[in-house]
């Protein structure tokens, strides 16, 4: 009498276990800024159905979320609540950068919005256009369970380096102008406080 394995007995790793249920379960966070977020918004609704790939339970709070979806422009001002919801995320977590905004700037080359949310969170997807349509981000989403499925670990090892954002580097002449203006003004140091700092 052959000993095998019953029919109903599945036999896996557990990594390969995790990642199935990781990529079919991602709850998004959204945080729409600008005119991307109603596309974000449309990927919802029943043209698009995003609920074909699990990925439609979006939740309002970082604490139930995996996949931070950045639509729209982030201004400075903006940055350090951004920076929080990510850091409130528990891992693993991954971060969708939709539209030239949130990617580049956009045509917002001014002081007042970053020039890429990469330069301060990792990012692992990039969807281009202005804005780009539903369709891009569903195939955005797509590949990014596609990345899961394929180099996800049980206990998410694939983190251990995401301690520094790893966004690409910066073109040598806006990286020039950015190190200059960073440069203090000789004479306008007094004793190690700014002259307009009240004493």
């Amino acid at each position: 009498m052959a000993v095998g394995i019953p029919d109903n007995v599945f036999v896996t790793k557990l990594d390969a276990a995790a990642n199935w249920a990781r990529t079919n379960s991602l709850w998004p966070m959204p945080f729409a800024t600008a005119c991307c977020g109603i596309e974000l918004m449309a990927t919802a609704s029943s043209r698009h159905d995003l609920a074909r790939f699990g990925a439609e339970v979006m939740r309002f709070t970082p604490r139930q979320c995996d996949l931070l979806i950045v639509a729209g422009r982030v201004v400075m001002k903006m940055l350090p609540v951004l920076q929080r919801i990510w850091m409130q995320m528990p891992e693993p977590k991954w971060c969708i950068s939709m539209g030239a905004c949130a990617c580049t700037g956009g045509v917002f080359d001014t002081y007042a919005v970053v020039q890429g949310v990469d330069r301060f969170i990792p990012v692992d997807m990039y969807v281009p256009g202005c804005p780009p349509r539903p369709e891009q981000l569903i195939a955005a989403i797509m590949e990014m369970q596609t990345k899961i499925k394929e180099t996800g670990t049980f206990n998410g090892r694939e983190f251990a380096h995401r301690t520094t954002p790893t966004g690409p580097l910066p073109f040598e002449v806006d990286e020039l102008r950015r190190r200059r203006e960073m440069t203090p003004v000789p004479g306008l140091e007094i004793y190690g406080q700014h002259p307009l700092t009240p004493r």
